[in-house]
């Protein structure tokens, strides 16, 4: 990956890391179905007024919309209402990684490279360590919820990277747009008719800075990045970076509430951190390479020059096609545009 999607990718996984407390204090005052609801209307409109239509079959936001967003979000929602804890939260999610990879794999013909496996492996271990170390008082279901959450999020991940030619941002909105209805619907059911509407005119200002925080920074920034990246680049290249979400989120409740992290948090989420490095090890790797073997053919080119007429614009070719081969896969790189 290009060192500037890497630092986006980075960026996304504060921005979620944090998010987690924003979603935690807006959880006090709101049912979480209706939270969820509230957080992607609030995406939608009056934004889909004025941003195009995504050019892709319906069927592709539809999907993204019930996947990656009312199914990944309204479970991880309810989850952490029934008990779930916020930092146990992001690490179940995580699941995510090894969900992503295998549909990739079955849909889409993306085969992870060696390195990538390795690293997320390691990743998976450092995922392993810290819920074994705090997952004794999680209950059963909201430890479910949250794997079903991840689950969601990996066929969003899968339909998302299908939708090729789609502006990020323009997917997020239009897809946005599917949520509310769903959502609402079953928060009628689980909460009672008058729930939702109840919540809504009783909502705290910590609870609108809450939803705020989730709606513009969370949602339409950090999906629009997401989005991009998963455009550009293998699935099983950009999930990985989502594992730096749980230590960047027990860091946030550090902060926020006081929330110590164990030893065994420590331990696992270094553990995290050095698979998420090692699973982007090979590309950088492969990106100094190309990058010094374009250098070469630049220098080069004039001396060949004196020897033949063409030789210049075979040089520039060859210099214009460098490029950086993304780890895992035989799928010829995208454009460097695209994202």
């Amino acid at each position: 990956m290009k060192t500037r999607h890497v630092l986006l990718a980075l960026l996304v996984a504060v921005i979620w890391g944090v998010n987690f407390v924003a979603i935690d204090v807006g959880l006090r005052d709101v049912p979480p179905l209706t939270f969820a609801a509230l957080r992607f209307a609030l995406v939608a409109f009056p934004l889909i007024l004025f941003v195009p239509r995504p050019k892709v079959p319906w069927w592709t936001v539809v999907g993204v919309g019930l996947f990656m967003s009312a199914g990944h979000l309204g479970f991880i929602y309810l989850a952490m209402h029934l008990g779930l804890p916020s930092g146990l939260a992001p690490l179940i999610l995580q699941s995510q990684v090894l969900f992503t990879v295998l549909l990739a794999a079955v849909f889409l013909g993306e085969r992870p490279g060696t390195m990538q496996l390795l690293g997320i492996g390691a990743g998976v271990l450092g995922l392993g360590v810290v819920v074994l170390g705090r997952g004794a008082s999680a209950n059963l279901l909201p430890l479910f919820l949250g794997l079903a959450g991840g689950l969601s999020w990996g066929l969003g991940n899968v339909v998302s990277r299908s939708a090729r030619g789609a502006k990020p941002f323009s997917l997020v909105v239009w897809s946005a747009a599917v949520v509310p209805v769903p959502l609402l619907a079953l928060s009628m059911l689980l909460d009672g008719p008058a729930a939702p509407v109840r919540a809504l005119t009783s909502m705290t200002p910590l609870a609108w800075g809450s939803t705020l925080f989730t709606v513009l920074v969370s949602t339409l920034l950090a999906f629009t990045v997401w989005n991009s990246l998963l455009q550009t680049y293998p699935a099983a290249q950009v999930a990985p970076f989502t594992l730096l979400v749980p230590p960047l989120a027990m860091l946030a409740g550090w902060l926020a509430f006081g929330e110590i992290p164990g030893v065994w948090d420590l331990v696992g989420g270094a553990v995290l951190l050095a698979g998420v490095a090692l699973s982007q090890s090979r590309g950088m790797l492969r990106s100094r390479r190309n990058g010094t073997t374009a250098t070469a053919t630049a220098t080069t080119a004039p001396a060949r020059a004196s020897a033949t007429v063409t030789a210049p614009a075979q040089a520039s070719a060859t210099a214009g096609m460098a490029h950086v081969s993304p780890p895992g896969g035989e799928r010829a790189p995208e454009p460097a545009g695209r994202g």
